[in-house]
């Protein structure tokens, strides 16, 4: 039951805090004139989401960080070599996508950092990550639960964890593109390893990954973010969530459940994968357009 009442209350914590971020946040974004430039590819529907305040992210994870602090200040929570990799994942993710997002506004287009720069950095975390995962006992084996088996995949875990942590990341990404889809699917997604990780009773300091804080404020940031949007989360968000996911994947061995549980995050990257394959390869388009929420 400590569990059960600790997720609730960081639930709360993160909807009822976020609530009140947002309704800060989003006039000064607006003050700041930081807003969502739209390209003129999309249909004239997405066209009237020009200048929509951007960055919103920093809503839901400054949420998360206010909350930990405070819970770990006051003695409700402690400090794990897990919650501290999940937190430094979440925020180097964060701080990418808050750099591609500020050079977006910052000349008025969608291009950001280029795409190799963004794969090298996102490469270097996923390094970093690796280390100090192994370093703390993580073993470098893929846990497949329905089957009861393992398998040592060695040195290569280390490119296993990169394909996780920057397909993740990504995928998610790719899906934030339809008000309020991204944040509705990443609440689903995170109460889904939420209950993952009550199970998962070996992994150190697993009552105190922060994902229900997490999703709580996710919540809290839907209220603005849901049809019509008053703000989107941009890189800062998408990353940072895709990270966050990847990493819990990571931690409590469920990486192939990923597959399943962000389901539409997968079929989103593949529809943008398809797509690019068939105009360059066989000049024709298998989509309307893609991400596949665009040809809906």
């Amino acid at each position: 039951m400590l569990i059960l009442a600790k997720s609730l209350l960081g639930l709360m914590l993160g909807f009822v805090l976020s609530l009140i971020l947002s309704v800060i946040t989003i006039p000064l974004l607006k003050k700041l004139h930081i807003g969502q430039s739209v390209s003129h590819t999309i249909n004239e529907r997405h066209l009237k989401k020009e200048g929509t305040p951007t960055m919103g992210g920093i809503i839901f994870i400054l949420t998360t960080l206010i909350i930990m602090i405070v819970l770990y200040l006051r003695g409700s929570i402690e400090y794990s070599y897990n919650l501290i990799i999940l937190i430094i994942t979440f925020l180097s993710y964060a701080l990418l996508g808050f750099i591609d997002d500020f050079l977006k506004v910052r000349y008025h287009n969608n291009k950001g950092i280029p795409t190799l720069v963004k794969l090298l950095f996102q490469t270097i975390i996923a390094i970093i990550f690796y280390v100090i995962f192994r370093k703390n006992g993580g073993t470098p084996t893929i846990e497949i639960t329905f089957l009861r088996t393992s398998i040592n995949l060695g040195w290569a875990y280390g490119l296993f964890i990169l394909l996780v942590l920057v397909g993740t990341s990504n995928a998610v990404n790719i899906t934030d593109g339809l008000d309020g889809l991204a944040g509705g699917l990443s609440v689903i997604t995170f109460l889904a390893y939420g209950v993952i990780t009550w199970g998962t009773t070996w992994l150190t300091g697993y009552q105190d990954i922060a994902i229900f804080v997490l999703t709580g404020a996710i919540m809290g940031f839907l209220v603005f973010n849901s049809y019509p949007a008053r703000v989107f989360m941009g890189d800062t968000g998408s990353l940072a969530l895709g990270a966050a996911l990847a990493t819990i994947a990571i931690l409590t061995r469920h990486e192939i459940s990923l597959i399943l549980i962000g389901g539409v995050f997968v079929v989103e990257t593949l529809s943008s994968l398809i797509q690019i394959i068939a105009i360059r390869k066989f000049h024709k388009k298998v989509f309307k357009k893609a991400p596949l929420h665009h040809h809906f």
